[in-house]
């Protein structure tokens, strides 16, 4: 009897699993269908939720730099904390433990995605290039980690702050 019943509880755990529906993500809360968008898409919450500051120096630098034949997409940008939520998830599942997730993606309470203060450039070309020049815009590198985190971090012209180790600080 005992035996059956663990079998039907595994049963029903295993069936419960199945039916759990799964999150979505949409452009509603500042997923990228196709993994990017142009940084002049203001239509996009991604870019249209930015602070207002930094999505005009992030438009002016990518129009510099596409001027200088470097193409720049945002690869992320403003979310909601659902989303950001959903990417600490996936990233705790990644590396084992919140711990090390929190190297890679910040809290929801904590991410300047999730306040519209950061924008994440692509390709590797158009970062190296906001790293250069970002700070005649006010734009910084603000993670050590990585290369494509921007956010408005000093003035036009301004020298930036020492980068943290990552978003753990």
């Amino acid at each position: 009897m005992k035996l059956a019943i663990v079998a039907l509880a595994l049963v029903l755990s295993a069936c419960t699993t199945l039916i759990q529906p799964k999150l979505v993500s949409s452009p509603d809360d500042g997923t990228l269908e196709d993994s990017s968008v142009s940084p002049y898409d203001n239509d996009h919450p991604a870019i249209s939720r930015l602070d207002p500051k930094l999505r005009d120096a992030m438009q002016r630098a990518a129009r510099d730099a596409e001027a200088k034949g470097i193409k720049v997409v945002v690869t992320s940008g403003w979310r909601s904390k659902s989303y950001q939520q959903r990417l600490l998830d996936d990233a705790t599942s990644k590396y084992g433990s919140l711990e090390e997730a929190r190297k890679h993606v910040n809290t929801p309470d904590k991410s300047t995605h999730v306040t519209g203060h950061a924008v994440d450039i692509g390709f590797t070309d158009a970062a190296d290039w906001f790293s250069r020049k970002g700070s005649k815009y006010g734009l910084c590198q603000t993670y050590a980690n990585e290369l494509w985190h921007y956010e408005l971090a000093t003035e036009p012209g301004g020298d930036c702050p020492p980068q943290q180790s990552n978003a753990a600080g």
